[in-house]
């Protein structure tokens, strides 16, 4: 398999270079000799995610950009702005994820939204983030369609793709003049949540005009009214009704606020079979609720696998990432409220999103890597983390004027854990845009005219090409153990071992340009055949060392097999 991609990989870049002519003849004459592939396992341990909000990646279909009168002028960058499901289908066909190397890509919420807007102080604001939800049980037609929706999950999945939904259980969507507030047996509008103990930070309002889900009430409740004229107005009363009896009888949970959504959220999974859950609010809500969300997502995944036998891309379980805001993987297992703390890990999530590496992204490279390493072999075993280095909601992300962006790359994609591409990091996209306030600012059209007109920007973007396709066709990277090889230059390996399967790497950093040595001694033994995928070189190691000649900073050393 790793020859295969190593041909798709030269084909552009051969001409010009003997030694990588010669890589891609043997490589040919490998291939036709029937070698079997040795497939490379996906974990969700070492996963390199990519991060998008739907309205903002793509416009796919211009027909769908203005729906329920959503019209009024907003502030800059709090409308809704195009994109769409299909718009990531249209990206996804076209291979720009794989060619960046990404193996699961997570999108805001796709529900429907509020259909009025809210002024948050910055002018007025549409729901086009996806968490500002009015019905749980369908999609905003700004996003697109359920149907949308299933040809997203097998495009994906045909190209080895998972797909991650961005789900919200904590709160609706703001109250405006079109959008009523929830019965006060569903939520509570107050008070704001003060962020010392346990209590005021679950039982509270995040801010202002924002309704939080009463979601650690055991007692039944009554649909709203509203909703249930809502569906009656779509023609989808009675099935929604007997779709929410038969869940109840299956469960025999007590019809409370969040067991309704939980069954609602499931559904995506049940009817479309996506692969995982990035989780919004976590440390928001009590965490038996996402016990009770792990447990009928799991259910709702193997129903949907038992009905598409030939379409499992593998046996990995459901995944679900929390989002524990201001968690660092520092922390361990445990999130400190002040007056308690919780094991977020032991409540139905493999990963939480780990906001701590934009701290550490300055300091040196081994530094980095070594930490990391050393927390998910020792206190995190068995469990991962989410690292990234800007997102949509972080108003302090790493470089946030985009003048390292080779760093960032190197740190985001090399550091042990998964990896969380937040678009545009890639491109370069802008973090501060004239006129926008506060995270407006994080969440601009993705800038598709640089990547295509602008060379420096393609530089870039070939950059982080590399280093995701090494990232996704090497496991070792972000699942495996670290291990310093040299100092000077900076030369590191990363192995993982899992039965049978055994992946081995070397990456050097910081190289000198020209000729150069990277120490391989007791790691890869002389005669052995290496290929750099970064300068797409085949190289022996011969006295410990590999020689390389070229003016890369970074080498990506595989096994030639």
């Amino acid at each position: 398999m790793k020859k295969l991609l190593v041909i798709l990989t030269l084909l552009p870049f051969c001409i010009g270079c003997n030694e990588v002519k010669k890589q891609h003849q043997e490589t040919v004459q490998v291939v036709e000799e029937d070698t079997p592939d040795k497939k490379v396992p996906f974990l969700w341990e070492g996963a390199n995610v990519y991060f998008l909000l739907t309205d903002r990646f793509n416009n796919g279909n211009p027909e769908n950009d203005v729906n329920f009168g959503r019209n009024e002028e907003t502030g800059v960058l709090r409308g809704f702005e195009g994109g769409d499901i299909q718009g990531v289908i249209k990206k996804i066909e076209e291979g720009y994820f794989t060619e960046l190397g990404v193996n699961a890509i997570w999108l805001t919420p796709l529900v429907e939204q509020i259909h009025g807007a809210t002024d948050e102080g910055t002018g007025l604001t549409y729901g086009y983030h996806g968490y500002w939800t009015k019905d749980w049980t369908t999609l905003d037609p700004n996003f697109g369609t359920k149907k949308d929706l299933e040809k997203l999950v097998k495009t994906a999945h045909k190209n080895g793709i998972r797909i991650i939904l961005d789900v919200v259980l904590n709160h609706t969507g703001p109250v405006t003049e079109k959008d009523p507030v929830w019965p006060d047996d569903w939520v509570r509008t107050g008070p704001p949540c003060e962020f010392t103990t346990y209590e005021n930070t679950t039982e509270c309002t995040l801010v202002a005009n924002l309704p939080d889900i009463l979601t650690e009430s055991d007692e039944p409740v009554e649909l709203p009214d509203a909703l249930l004229a809502k569906w009656k107005d779509e023609g989808r009363l009675s099935k929604e009704l007997d779709e929410l009896n038969l869940f109840f009888e299956r469960t025999g949970y007590p019809r409370a606020p969040r067991y309704y959504i939980i069954k609602w959220l499931t559904d995506y999974i049940n009817d479309y079979g996506v692969d995982g859950f990035r989780v919004d609010t976590v440390k928001h809500v009590n965490e038996n609720a996402w016990s009770d969300l792990r447990k009928e997502a799991d259910y709702a995944f193997e129903m949907w696998k038992k009905k598409h036998q030939d379409k499992i891309l593998d046996d990995n379980p459901f995944y679900m990432v929390g989002e524990v805001y201001n968690y660092g993987i520092s922390g361990g297992r445990d999130y400190d409220f002040g007056d308690k703390k919780v094991d977020f890990f032991s409540y139905g999530f493999k990963s939480l999103i780990n906001f701590e590496l934009k701290y550490d992204a300055n300091n040196p490279y081994e530094e980095i890597f070594k930490k990391y390493s050393n927390l998910l072999n020792t206190k995190l075993k068995g469990k991962s983390v989410l690292n990234y280095l800007s997102s949509h909601d972080d108003g302090g992300p790493f470089d946030k004027e985009r003048k390292q962006p080779f760093r960032a790359a190197n740190v985001l994609l090399l550091t042990p854990g998964a990896s969380q591409i937040y678009y545009g990091d890639e491109t370069s996209r802008p973090l501060v845009v004239e006129g926008a306030q506060g995270d407006a600012n994080l969440r601009s059209f993705m800038n598709w005219q640089d990547l295509d007109s602008l060379p420096d920007v393609q530089i870039v973007h070939r950059h982080w090409q590399k280093l995701g396709q090494f990232r996704r066709n090497h496991p070792a990277i972000g699942a495996g153990k670290h291990k310093i090889l040299g100092k000077t230059p900076y030369v590191f390996s990363r192995t993982y071992t899992d039965g049978e399967y055994k992946d081995k790497v070397v990456v050097g950093l910081d190289l000198p340009k020209g000729k150069k040595s990277l120490w391989v001694k007791g790691f890869f033994g002389d005669g052995t055949k290496l290929y750099d995928t970064y300068s797409e070189t085949e190289v022996m190691v011969a006295n410990g060392k590999v020689l390389l000649d070229n003016d890369y900073e970074v080498a990506l050393l595989e096994l030639v097999e």
